[in-house]
């Protein structure tokens, strides 16, 4: 097979040659049709994490099943499939259920095993699904890791119709799939960004309001606010929050520090939520609302020799919701 492969981490990626994998008795192995980028794809190439090596990078998958291991039951050669990246061991589903990304095993496909940059994939059977009929490729690949890392966001963040979220530094896959989500859900969403050509796009995607990430105060009083930029934002979410708010975290792209004003958060009653993917109940979840017709945010889409052309722009942050590869069917 080809994919794009990193040979050494930290280290670059180079368009190489592989054996066909084959899969395991309960591996399913994908000839992919479209993936898509995630800030995965970079953080791997400067050794955060150092995934097993050659690797082929790539946590977001849509494709058709081309071979079934032994013990595969649930899924048949030919069958239009898209993966979860959220992988737990059958034990820890078993033992933590909606909480199984709270399990020691737990991994995230494409950053801790190879992923979807490649003419094939392998995953455990029990990360297949078939994919939305009703749906592009390209939305298939786009979906999986921000969408369900949004909707585990907002899930435990128990966002309630008429409240108001607050989703800092829009853009970005995960904030992106948390504007579509929360709208859904019945919600007022309120969005920032410092690019006013994102602000005015995050309106056409559905945003009550939004607001230039730079100004010093940001006039608004929020439920619930989706924090993923970290020490550069961090303050002014925090004074965003309406008394008796949440505040749920899944990243910092702008590091890993923050300071808490311990008096505000006390007396304000907040509640700061740390939140990573997403369980396979909330997969499921997910599947039924893209089923009927969740929005999904795609930025652009590039010919799979062009990785390096949507690696740039997603280092950049140019995007504007999920870059997508579409790959060359035999």
């Amino acid at each position: 097979m080809e994919a794009w492969i990193l040979n050494e981490s930290p280290g670059s990626y180079v368009w190489g040659s592989l054996p066909d994998p084959t899969p395991a008795p309960d591996e399913v192995r994908i000839r992919v049709v479209t993936s898509a980028l995630n800030h995965m794809d970079l953080w791997v190439t400067r050794g955060m994490p150092k995934p097993p090596l050659p690797h082929v990078p790539g946590c977001d998958t849509a494709g058709i099943v081309d071979a079934v291991g032994s013990a595969v039951t649930t899924l048949s050669v030919g069958d239009e499939v898209v993966v979860n990246p959220g992988v737990s061991p059958v034990d820890e589903i078993i033992k933590y259920g909606n909480n199984s990304p709270m399990g020691p095993g737990f991994m995230i496909w494409g950053e801790h095993c190879k992923g979807g940059h490649g003419t094939y994939a392998i995953a455990p059977a029990r990360n297949v699904r078939l994919r939305p009929q009703s749906r592009s490729w390209e939305d298939c690949a786009a979906f999986p890791l921000a969408y369900l890392t949004a909707l585990r966001m907002l899930n435990r963040a128990r966002l309630r119709a008429g409240e108001t979220a607050l989703i800092v530094g829009v853009g970005s896959g995960v904030s992106s799939a948390a504007l579509s989500i929360a709208k859904w859900m019945g919600a007022t969403v309120i969005a920032t960004s410092r690019d006013e050509a994102k602000r005015v796009q995050a309106k056409v995607m559905g945003a009550d309001a939004v607001i230039d990430t730079s100004a010093d105060r940001w006039d608004v009083e929020a439920d619930v606010v989706i924090e993923s930029v970290g020490p550069a934002t961090w303050d002014k979410s925090m004074r965003s929050l309406a008394p008796g708010g949440r505040m749920v975290v899944c990243g910092g792209t702008s590091g890993p520090k923050v300071e808490i004003n311990l008096p505000r958060l006390f007396f304000k009653q907040y509640e700061i939520i740390g939140s990573t993917m997403g369980s396979y109940e909330e997969f499921d979840q997910l599947l039924a609302l893209v089923e009927q017709g969740l929005p999904i945010a795609v930025d652009s889409v590039h010919p799979l020799s062009e990785y390096e052309t949507a690696l740039a722009r997603l280092e950049k942050g140019e995007q504007l919701g999920k870059i997508v590869l579409r790959h060359e069917v035999m």
